[in-house]
């Protein structure tokens, strides 16, 4: 398959083209000479990194640094919008984070979409690309992400906790999957992450709840698909970690 960046074979400092993925594509892990920022038009998108899993939602859009080895997944049919960035113009926006996508910066990247690939640097069209890479390092940054192990042991459980957060399996089974005596396995997962087994896995709910909410899925049914009990504790969890309720997520 021939990728996107394949196509850059002009100097501008952005590159922007757009993609139509459908439910279950996977691009395995790659990189980009160019620095990304893939923003989700429609559908819900996960991405995965060497150090880092990103769920990223309708109108979010995850930076990525030049030469970042990546992996992309669509939950469903996805509206994909690229930008490829001169790592020299990107303006220092840092490491890979999910940005927050305003009104003003979806229709700048709606419009530069429509440019040519050789478009002119010091006329209209250079000008709105300089506003774009403004607008991009203004924006916050949005908690759609967890932090993934080095240890390829762990990365096995931690890839079975993303593709089926609902799991209810404990400690002593993951310890067996990761093929480690308990006690190591809990001792290696928090020194890698920062955090115990089951805080990763609530962060990895929640980072699912929040993709599935913003897809229009009701917030009992959400509740319920990620592995919680009972709606209420859910809600409440979820409004202390963000500080508004699920519904507050959710397309209107």
């Amino acid at each position: 398959m021939k990728r996107s960046a394949d196509y850059l074979v002009t100097q501008r400092p952005v590159i922007a083209l757009q993609d139509e993925y459908p439910p279950g594509f996977v691009d395995p892990l790659h990189s980009h000479r160019h620095t990304q920022l893939l923003y989700a038009s429609a559908g819900v998108m996960s991405v995965v990194t060497d150090t880092t899993s990103f769920v990223l939602p309708p109108q979010r859009a995850l930076w990525l640094p030049a030469g970042t080895p990546h992996e992309v997944s669509c939950r469903g049919p996805v509206a994909l919008r690229t930008l490829y960035i001169d790592p020299h113009a990107d303006a220092g926006s840092g490491p890979c984070r999910v940005l927050e996508v305003s009104d003003f910066l979806r229709a700048l990247i709606l419009e530069v979409v429509s440019f040519p690939p050789d478009y002119d640097t010091e006329g209209r069209e250079g000008r709105i690309v300089a506003l774009l890479l403004e607008e991009i390092g203004r924006m916050p940054s949005a908690p759609y992400q967890v932090r993934m192990p080095a240890d390829e042991r762990l990365v096995r459980v931690c890839r079975a906790i993303l593709a089926d957060p609902a799991d209810q399996r404990d400690l002593d089974d993951w310890a067996r999957v990761a093929g480690m005596s308990r006690r190591t396995f809990t001792r290696q997962f928090k020194r890698e992450t920062g955090m115990g087994v089951a805080v990763w896995r609530q962060q990895a709910r929640l980072m699912q709840a929040l993709s599935l909410l913003s897809a229009g899925r009701p917030v009992t049914t959400v509740a319920f698909d990620v592995g919680y009990d009972s709606p209420s504790a859910f809600t409440a969890l979820f409004h202390r970690t963000f500080g508004v309720p699920p519904s507050q997520y959710q397309v209107r």
